[in-house]
């Protein structure tokens, strides 16, 4: 066999060790499942073989399923008409479960000598196993995390775990993607015993042995009740009553997954395990049917891996390690980029003006270090190691051996040049300087740079240590090696990089300026406050326009109005959105940060939106509030529009990158996949007549470029247009 190593002992317990070659993590392949039946075959026919432990050769025990293999045989399906297409993805979903049903039904013990993680697919082997055993020294987790990339559990776990654990103790690990680490797993039944690495064999195989459960699962049993109670008892009607309601408030519908899990549950318990794995395949088709998942897939997962292993990094160049690095700017964005990059084991000389800022910014370092030893994600030694390595200053000199430099002062052009020129001074001749602005354009900045070759945006999000995109901008003569070596330094920092051309905004500040412009329009046309808001979260945003303005400071978007004035002179055009702003500015209302902005926030971290909001209505409020839909629409087309363009003026240039970035810089709706997909799904025509009806009702925001209207001309979209499905399968 190729993917397991079969090893049979005196007792007649078979040690079944999966481990695929050439790869880092197992996954559940076709090929996987090939030899996997075989294995089922072998165990329940061959008399010898008295029993099994299934465990891992790997770190990790198993990934799961291969989305990889799943997404690019979703390009195969287009060809088929919709009985086919379901059919065959039914029989492709149902393989694993009747293996695995096979395997806890063949009258033998079966244990899971669990070493390290084992999330969906892998999980569901384990759940299949008569036993499981756990390691408590290798941070093993156990999860089923398919919602989170828009499909459910279709290896059984939204059968087993349920009846295992009940719908209560599931339903966060189904839903939500919740992973148990190994005490977790044991104080809730989910592992029979748990164990240093060393001792999960043996004691797995003692179990085996022991056999107390008589090689049938619980489910199987005589009697058997599910825990917490059935679905028409008291217990199980409270659950379930309150189970829809809450999943609406969370998702306003927009999840099909997590909606089609909970129907798993609820119809798949009333009937025996036989008949539930077969309603969960079949919901496990519908749902991958949907273009929700088929997107979800395709960005959260496929693009957003090619992109982390450096998938847009410049044709010819080459990866290269980096040891050192600086960053300029101990506020509070350049002490962020401190912290991710000691986390990564590089050393990191922190400069600021005085030594008190630079100090304060280490300081930040190590308070977030600190959580995370609290937390138990971090021993005292390795905090103390990495807070080593920043090196907290007011000296340029120590820039000399540093292989990258990144700016991360104020956003004021003056003196970003200012700055530039003072670490050239100290620079090596080949070490990369990369601005982190939000807004200026990089070409504008790298004039003050004797080597603009050498000169490159990398543009992060705020707070740096969550956010997890970072933009790397090509300034008109950064040079490809310049753009490499940053892509470098973010996949060695664990974050996804996209690369765009060089414009104001770049691309996703362009793109969420639309977002923000569209909240603060809305307000002064009269729409009620909670209706913005509370429609952009309809719409799938994380949060509304008006609350993100509050996170990311009134006080910046004031300053980057007065900076974009200035720049752009006469020809700069005021927005709805100018004079609120100035406002809250003016009052001091600088957001969250001030405990006030477009909201009041309270020191239990309660916020209500400012009474006072109303003022900004130039005509007063609207007599008959719009329909919400209106307010979803609004939020989502202007942004998705400003991408459109963004693609047409070669500001991104790969539909995987623009979809990404908006999913993973602003949370731009997730369950549709990105502003790309969100086009390409509704279809270029119906989106160019929808946009043309609200540019007439709404203005200039909603007007297409002419890429989108030859598009709708030719059926076109932007995966097929820019080669992207190819790259994505």
């Amino acid at each position: 066999m190729n993917h397991f190593k079969f090893e049979l002992d005196a007792d007649g317990i078979a040690l079944i060790i999966f481990d695929s070659p050439n790869v880092s993590m197992n996954v559940l392949s076709a090929g996987v499942m090939a030899e996997l039946g075989e294995l089922v075959e072998k165990i329940s026919s061959d008399d010898a073989i008295k029993g099994a432990v299934i465990t891992s050769g790997k770190k990790a025990f198993c990934a799961g399923a291969d989305l990889s293999e799943l997404g690019g045989g979703m390009a195969d399906l287009a060809n088929m008409s919709e009985e086919e297409a379901k059919q065959t993805l039914f029989d492709v979903a149902f393989r694993l479960n009747a293996q695995l049903r096979q395997l806890e039904t063949c009258g033998k013990p079966i244990a899971a000598a669990i070493n390290g993680l084992a999330l969906g697919g892998g999980f569901e082997v384990t759940l299949a196993c008569h036993y499981r055993v756990m390691a408590t020294d290798t941070g093993a987790k156990l999860g089923l995390p398919e919602a989170m990339v828009g499909v459910l559990p279709g290896g059984g776990g939204t059968q087993r775990l349920p009846r295992l654990v009940g719908v209560m103790n599931a339903a966060p690990i189904m839903l939500q993607g919740k992973q148990l680490d190994a005490n977790k797993a044991k104080e809730q039944g989910v592992v029979h015993e748990i164990a240093p690495l060393a001792d999960i064999v043996a004691k797995a195989k003692e179990l085996v042995k022991a056999d107390p459960m008589g090689a049938k699962q619980p489910w199987d049993q005589d009697k058997f009740k599910i825990p917490g109670g059935a679905v028409y008892t008291p217990g199980g009607m409270q659950t379930f009553g309150a189970a829809s309601p809450m999943l609406r408030k969370e998702t306003y519908g927009n999840y099909p997954a997590q909606r089609y899990i909970l129907s798993c549950v609820y119809e798949g318990l009333q009937v025996p395990i036989d008949a539930g794995l077969r309603i969960e395949s079949r919901y496990f088709t519908k749902l991958l049917m949907r273009p929700e998942s088929r997107n979800m897939i395709r960005s959260i997962f496929l693009s957003k891996q090619a992109l982390d292993k450096g998938g847009a990094r410049p044709a010819g160049t080459q990866r290269e390690d980096l040891k050192k690095i600086a960053v300029i700017g101990a506020g509070f964005m350049g002490a962020g980029i401190a912290t991710v990059s000691a986390q990564a084991g590089l050393e990191v000389v922190l400069i600021d003006v005085n030594q008190e800022g630079a100090d304060k910014g280490k300081q930040h370092a190590i308070d977030h270090f600190a959580k995370g030893v609290s937390r138990g994600k971090l021993s005292q030694e390795k905090a103390d190691g990495m807070a080593a390595l920043i090196t907290a200053t007011t000296d340029y000199s120590l820039l000399k051996d540093c292989e990258l430099v990144i700016e991360a002062v104020f956003e004021n052009s003056e003196l970003k040049h200012k700055i530039t020129k003072m670490a050239e001074e100290h620079m090596a001749e080949d070490a990369i300087f990369g601005s982190n602005t939000s807004t200026i354009p990089i070409t504008s900045l790298s004039e003050a740079s004797s080597r603009p070759a050498n000169f490159c945006g990398i543009h992060f999000f705020s707070p740096v240590e969550k956010m997890m995109l970072v933009e790397v901008i090509v300034g008109d003569k950064s040079g490809d090696r310049a753009i490499s070596r940053a892509i470098d330094f973010v996949t060695r920092i664990k974050k996804t990089p996209i690369v765009v051309s060089d414009t104001r905004g770049f691309y996703c500040n362009r793109c969420v300026m639309r977002f923000a412009q569209q909240g603060l329009d809305m307000l002064s046309e009269g729409y009620a406050p909670a209706l913005i808001e509370n429609g952009a979260r309809m719409a799938g945003m994380p949060m509304g326009p008006m609350e993100l303005t509050d996170m990311t400071a009134v006080d910046l978007a004031w300053k980057i109005q007065q900076q974009t004035k200035k720049d752009l002179g006469d020809a700069y055009v005021p927005g709805k959105g100018d004079p609120i702003i100035e406002k809250l500015y003016a009052e001091g209302r600088y957001g969250r940060k001030t405990g006030k902005g477009f909201y009041d926030y309270g020191e239990d971290r309660s916020k209500k939106l400012w009474p006072e909001l109303n003022q900004f209505a130039v005509d007063g409020l609207k007599s008959v509030q719009p329909d919400v839909q209106e307010v979803k629409d609004r939020i989502l087309y202007a942004q998705a529009i400003e991408a459109a363009r963004c693609m047409e003026e070669g500001v991104v240039k790969d539909p995987r990158e623009a979809d990404v970035g908006s999913i993973l810089a602003w949370g731009f709706a997730p369950y549709t996949g990105g502003v790309l997909s969100f086009i390409d799904t509704i279809g270029a025509k119906t989106f160019v007549e929808n946009a043309d009806k609200m540019a007439e009702a709404f203005g200039d925001p909603f007007q297409v470029p002419d890429l989108l209207r030859d598009m709708a001309a030719k059926g076109d979209t932007f995966y097929k247009r820019f080669g992207g499905e190819k790259k994505a399968a």
